[in-house]
């Protein structure tokens, strides 16, 4: 269940109840697709004060198996994690040109992306997967239609399906529910789909709603769409879905998207880019970006950012991990990769307290003057 306890503007401070704990919300989740952040560990993440993750439940079905999973006590327990877990139904994977074969009202038929095997998968097949893994958030099938190359017509036979099959979710879900003790329930999200296209978003996020989930999450996004229509589509889920509920942008990660979000009412992030672009030699600080690959910082004696506590930035120059990065060295991606989750653990702080002293408004500004290019 989720708690609204205070707002500052259309920005949100809640709590999300689950079975493993109570978070604070905003909140970001790192990306742990196989059971592992890239380059980073559970004991890492607890390190930097992280309370949640999302893996991949299409992923973890194919390899090591969710009945596996299951077998070995869930997913937490599995790798050893304090935190909360959400497991995407993985839609966006399945929908890939690689790995989709067909679809139809009662599911998916893909290939596997490791030994080319054939699955087919249907809403209530995917909440047992979810179940097995033992996430303490489930996220209903849903279709992704890539933003790049369909029509609106496409995209409003992806709604169609996306609510359809949300229905079967909700109900099987349910189903699966009632023979578990209270303590141990599972939450489940809907996912909105619409494109950038108000009247489809919007007629995807109000027949969502009539199912009551336990959450909301804006899907579609963060594909290359212009940002003011990225904007315009969280400003829209928030209005029309109910304000008890909490809101999930799906793979957003950048300080400004965030920031820029929270101020439009969303609750919850995950995203691979900051680990991502931790690899490629892009780091987040309080100067702005860093472009650790530039020959400039190549005898920088400076810390990441000078402004940073973590134990990187106490720790390492520049100079080095520039040379670790370059010579692709997995330590050097671990350590960048650290000070960029650090940084945006404490991002999210920050922007939890600013709600809480209604200075929200006054972050936002520095942020986005921070990260102007």
């Amino acid at each position: 269940m989720f708690k609204l306890v205070k707002k500052n503007g259309k920005a949100r401070l809640g709590q999300l109840i689950t079975k493993s704990g109570t978070v604070e919300t905003p909140f970001f989740m790192p990306v742990a697709t196989k059971l592992s952040v890239k380059q980073f560990s559970t004991l890492d993440l607890k390190e930097i004060g992280n309370t949640a993750i999302i893996s991949n439940a299409f992923v973890l079905y194919l390899r090591p198996g969710d009945k596996m999973i299951k077998k070995l006590g869930g997913i937490k327990k599995m790798i050893n994690y304090s935190g909360i877990n959400f497991t995407d139904s993985g839609g966006f994977q399945m929908y890939s040109k690689a790995f989709l074969i067909s679809t139809s009202d009662e599911g998916v038929l893909f290939k596997s992306p490791f030994d080319g095997t054939r699955h087919f998968v249907t809403p209530e097949k995917d909440m047992e997967i979810q179940l097995n893994i033992n996430s303490d958030v489930a996220m209903c099938l849903d279709v992704m239609p890539n933003f790049h190359d369909v029509k609106k017509d496409e995209i409003e036979e992806a709604v169609r399906k996306t609510t359809l099959w949300a229905k079967r979710c909700k109900q099987h879900h349910d189903k699966l529910q009632s023979k578990l003790k209270p303590n141990n329930k599972q939450l489940l999200f809907g996912i909105s789909q619409g494109g950038i296209h108000p009247d489809l978003r919007k007629k995807s996020i109000t027949q969502l709603t009539k199912l009551d989930f336990d959450g909301y999450s804006v899907g579609g996004l963060g594909m290359g769409e212009p940002k003011k229509d990225q904007a315009k589509m969280v400003t829209l889920q928030r209005k029309v879905m109910p304000e008890d509920k909490p809101l999930y942008l799906m793979g957003i990660g950048s300080p400004v998207e965030i920031i820029e979000a929270v101020s439009r009412g969303a609750d919850i992030f995950d995203s691979r880019f900051p680990t991502q672009n931790a690899r490629r030699g892009t780091i987040f600080t309080s100067e702005g970006l860093l472009r650790l690959k530039r020959k400039a910082h190549e005898l920088d004696q400076l810390p990441l950012d000078p402004n940073c506590d973590c134990l990187i930035c106490k720790t390492y120059t520049r100079a080095y991990l520039r040379y670790l990065i370059m010579q692709k060295e997995g330590n050097g991606y671990r350590l960048v990769t650290y000070h960029n989750l650090y940084y945006l653990m404490r991002l999210m702080e920050r922007i939890r307290q600013s709600v809480k002293d209604k200075t929200f408004s006054k972050l936002k500004k520095e942020i986005l003057k921070t990260y102007k290019e």
